[in-house]
Formats: structure tokens, C-alpha cells, sequence
């Protein structure tokens, strides 16, 4: 059940370095906010309130600001803002397909700052529908090494409540499930005293288009574009390098 995608690795370690910046402290906040409007303030009957609140703290963000965030979107607090999810279908360098998931208060801003940061570096907005399909919502839990967890243990933890795969980050292990299916696999590692970094839906490409230094340099410059943007939460592109190729093209 393992296997090994080296876009996966690059993009959780450039996670962490991000969360270290501070970069994605507003946009985790806003996750918060927005989970606590939709499904209420208690994490306890809101999943993805929960889950929103322990990706935080595992970036290191401060638990005032949670807390702020919180009572903000459960009406408890003033100032919060009217927050909608948008998805943008795009094409980067290469024909790479790439989904871009923005969450914002101004559709317009957040139109534009996506259409900038493909057109300025190699790519293009395209049409709803034209890439989307090369991907599918999946759930996906990672769990750090760190531990000394292994993946027999989170085997044994994790399938019957619905895992499907468990794959080789390096430092991490990523536990695929259906969409649906990640609370309960979350809920497994926790009843099994297993620590996690993340647990949230994503989306997973069908097939990947393996690229050059050239062409992973354009990528990875196409998707930092795209992030600096207050109102995209996510990016997903369905390309993938070696170690080799994605070291050298962030050298």
C-alpha cells in the first residue's frame, strides 16, 4: 500500500516552511472562521471546525487568534467577513491541469489575482469542467515519523475505517481515503494514541505529467504566484518530477 509522489513531499515541506513564515497563518484563520460559521463554534459536534483548529496549532498559530477566529464566525465576535469558496480551472506550463481553490469576500479581486498569476507565468485560466476531471476529492491524513510510528501500525490503525493507501513521504506518511471517509480515519489514529500532522479533503490527480528542471522551475514558480494571493487557500496540479529534478529546480 505504499508508494511514493515527490510533488507530495515538496509540497508538505514547503508547508511547514511556509507556516514558519507565517505565511499561512491569515488563510488558516480564515479555514477557522468560516468552518465555525458553517457548522457552528464547537469543534466537538464540528468536524471541520476540529480539524481547521488542529492544522493551526500544528502551524504554530497563536490560540488567541484561533480563539478570535472562532467567535468571529460563530456570531460571538464583530468583524467578520461574508467568506465564499470559488474554484478556478487552469492550464501551467506543459499543459499541467491546475485547480485553484480561493476563499474570499471580493469574487472580483480574487478572479483577477488568479487570472495574473497564470498569465504572468506561463499559464491560463481556463473554462469550469476542462481540468477538474483529471482529479478526485480524496481525503488524506499525514502522520509525522516523528514518533516512531510505522506503517504497519497505521495500517492496522486506520483500515477499517476506511483507508485506501498509505504512501512513503520521506519524513511523513499520507493516508489516502475517500473524501467522506477522513473524519473516521482521523478518529482511528486518534482512539489508537497516534499523532497527526493534518487531516483534510483534497484533490488527487488521475495522471501526472512528469517534468524537466525547466519545466518544475515554471511549476513551482506558476504555484508560489498563485499562493501569494490572500483569497487562494490551495493548489493543485497534476505534475510530478523526480527528487533530482524538483532539487535542482529550487536550488
Amino acid at each position: 500500500m505504499s508508494g511514493h509522489s515527490k510533488w507530495a513531499t515538496t509540497k508538505h515541506k514547503k508547508a511547514v516552511i511556509d507556516a514558519k513564515r507565517g505565511k499561512l497563518f491569515a488563510k488558516l484563520i480564515k479555514n477557522i472562521e468560516v468552518a465555525a460559521r458553517t457548522g457552528g463554534g464547537d469543534p466537538a459536534g464540528n468536524p471541520t471546525l476540529f480539524d481547521a483548529i488542529q492544522k493551526a496549532k500544528k502551524s504554530s498559530v497563536p490560540n488567541d487568534n484561533i480563539d478570535r477566529a472562532v467567535k468571529r464566525g460563530s456570531g460571538l465576535e464583530a468583524g467578520g467577513a461574508d467568506y465564499e469558496t470559488i474554484m478556478y480551472e487552469g492550464y501551467g506550463p506543459g499543459g499541467v491541469a491546475v485547480l485553484i481553490e480561493c476563499l474570499t469576500d471580493n469574487r472580483n479581486r480574487a478572479a483577477g489575482e488568479v487570472r495574473i498569476g497564470l498569465t504572468r507565468n506561463g499559464g491560463s485560466l481556463a473554462d469550469p469542467g476542462s481540468v477538474s476531471y483529471l482529479f478526485s476529492r480524496k481525503g488524506q491524513v499525514i502522520v509525522s515519523k516523528e514518533g516512531g510510528t510505522d506503517e504497519d501500525a497505521l495500517m492496522e490503525a486506520t483500515l477499517e475505517a476506511g483507508a485506501e493507501e498509505i504512501n512513503d513521504l520521506g519524513d511523513v506518511f499520507e493516508i489516502i481515503s475517500e473524501a467522506t471517509d477522513f473524519v473516521a480515519v482521523r478518529s482511528a489514529l486518534q482512539e489508537a494514541g497516534i499523532d497527526y500532522d493534518s487531516a483534510e479533503a483534497t484533490f488527487l490527480p488521475s495522471m501526472k505529467i512528469e517534468m524537466d528542471v525547466d519545466g518544475a522551475k515554471k511549476m513551482l514558480r506558476l504555484i508560489d504566484a498563485l499562493e501569494d494571493s490572500d483569497d487562494v487557500q490551495n493548489v493543485w496540479a497534476n505534475f510530478d518530477a523526480s527528487d533530482e529534478v524538483l532539487e535542482a529546480a529550487q536550488a
